[in-house]
């Protein structure tokens, strides 16, 4: 069977199918804004695919199966109706959820939501597939993505010479597709077998007329960013605790006086040798200089601490360290302050007198403390630090944000664990700041217990 697609002066679109016919194109990704073609591609590609090759076999995976029946499913009659497809060549069987084809080819309809039963997602790595589609990938943890990318290039593509291919559509999102497919691309390092596509409502010269006016109208200014001018530096996660331009600008806030402040240090100690070790000595609320260790020895990291505090002339009773790990013996070692895991959150000083909190622990009533304090541009920045560290200090402050809070309604900070899964590594720098507010507590004790 051959099939014709109009892309309707649509270039994004021809680009894409460039890419789909292109042998060293595996992993595609496209979108970037409403409207701008996304699903309409994914059904044409697809479901071309599955009507000119017999017995072939294909996914749409989506976070919910009920959005694909819902959304994803009027696409595909849409793209088959403009394809010039008689219905009588396929058939979607609402129980199962696949499509049958006249020439048995098949496209499964997958629901990827997490299992705790399956929290790797391996379900989808066994699968035998010759090509699939994530709708909406921004929806999508990385696990998720890479056992269906697993799965794509096992069935019958030997017999027309396919190559397996996976597309991913979306709007832009602060996940795996961030950083490792939009950064990359900006920078001309996406690796060989990736392609990335920016698409715009602008692109797309079949959208309804006034589409565009009445998104200007309806999004607020952080969606329209985003869904309207395809933005990906922007997070419109309600949860979050920081918008994007504040946390930016705590490397501008140069009106922040210094003179007459306390100075304090913090240290963010490698475990194990896992992650970097950071240490930063404040005057006030402005960082003033950072040592970074990607991998160091515990002597270096307190031969590291004792000379910034004596270059500052910081108390040691005014520094601080995390304890978890090899942590402890740098403490110990140091004489500062620690961190240990599991820390009830401490009375606040008020006016009033000593209040109790509503934290679940010690950091996330400092990390509720730290988005306070950058909220009202408090925080300057000024150490001298590479852009590439510039950005991962934006990316972990990103992360801050409220997180499950439980039924007595203590509030609760997105937990390390959630964090690696969205950034791709732990995020030493939101640890290192978030501590500089356990001095605005006050506590008597030198020794505190806090989940870092």
């Amino acid at each position: 069977m051959e099939l014709e697609f109009d892309a309707h002066g649509n270039q994004k679109q021809l680009k894409a199918i460039e890419y789909w016919i292109d042998p060293t194109a595996t992993d595609i990704v496209y979108g970037g804004s409403k409207g701008s073609g996304k699903s309409y591609l994914g059904c044409s590609l697809i479901g071309g695919d599955a009507l000119i090759y017999p017995k072939t076999h294909y996914f749409v995976a989506r976070k919910k199966l009920n959005d694909l029946r819902k959304f994803t499913l009027p696409s595909f009659h849409e793209a088959f109706d403009n394809l010039g497809v008689p219905s009588n060549l396929y058939k979607y069987n609402a129980q199962d959820n696949v499509f049958n084809f006249y020439n048995d080819s098949k496209i499964f309809f997958l629901e990827a939501k997490h299992l705790p039963s399956d929290p790797t997602y391996a379900r989808f790595g066994s699968m035998q597939m010759t090509r699939g589609w994530i709708e909406e990938a921004g929806e999508f943890e990385e696990d998720a993505k890479n056992n269906l990318f697993a799965s794509v290039g096992r069935w019958k593509n030997d017999d027309y010479n396919l190559t397996g291919k996976l597309l991913q559509t979306c709007n832009p999102s602060k996940n795996y597709l961030y950083r490792k497919f939009y950064k990359p691309s900006k920078t001309n390092e996406l690796e060989q077998y990736k392609r990335f596509i920016q698409a715009l409502p602008t692109d797309n010269k079949m959208l309804s007329r006034g589409y565009l006016e009445h998104l200007n109208k309806i999004l607020n200014e952080n969606q329209k960013q985003r869904l309207l001018f395809g933005n990906w530096e922007y997070d419109d996660d309600p949860n979050r605790l920081i918008e994007y331009e504040t946390i930016c600008a705590i490397f501008e806030n140069d009106h922040i006086q210094e003179e007459g402040k306390e100075k304090f240090l913090t240290a963010d100690i490698a475990r194990m040798g896992s992650d970097k070790a950071i240490i930063a000595a404040w005057h006030g609320w402005t960082v003033i200089e950072v040592v970074i260790f990607d991998i160091s020895k515990t002597t270096e990291i307190q031969n590291a601490i004792q000379a910034l505090r004596v270059k500052h002339q910081i108390s040691k009773m005014n520094c601080i360290g995390d304890e978890d790990g090899v942590g402890g013996g740098v403490i110990d070692n140091t004489g500062i302050r620690g961190f240990v895991n599991n820390s009830s959150p401490l009375e606040e000083n008020t006016p009033e007198g000593k209040k109790k909190t509503n934290y679940t622990n010690l950091q996330s009533q400092c990390g509720y403390g730290l988005a306070k304090v950058i909220n009202e541009n408090k925080l300057h920045f000024k150490a001298d630090i590479s852009e590439k560290h510039k950005e991962e200090v934006i990316e972990e402050l990103e992360q801050l944000k409220s997180f499950n809070n439980d039924n007595e309604g203590k509030l609760r900070i997105l937990p390390k664990a959630e964090i690696k899964q969205n950034i791709g590594r732990s995020p030493d720098w939101r640890d290192l700041l978030l501590m500089r507010y356990y001095f605005e507590l006050k506590p008597k004790s030198k020794k505190v217990r806090a989940f870092l």
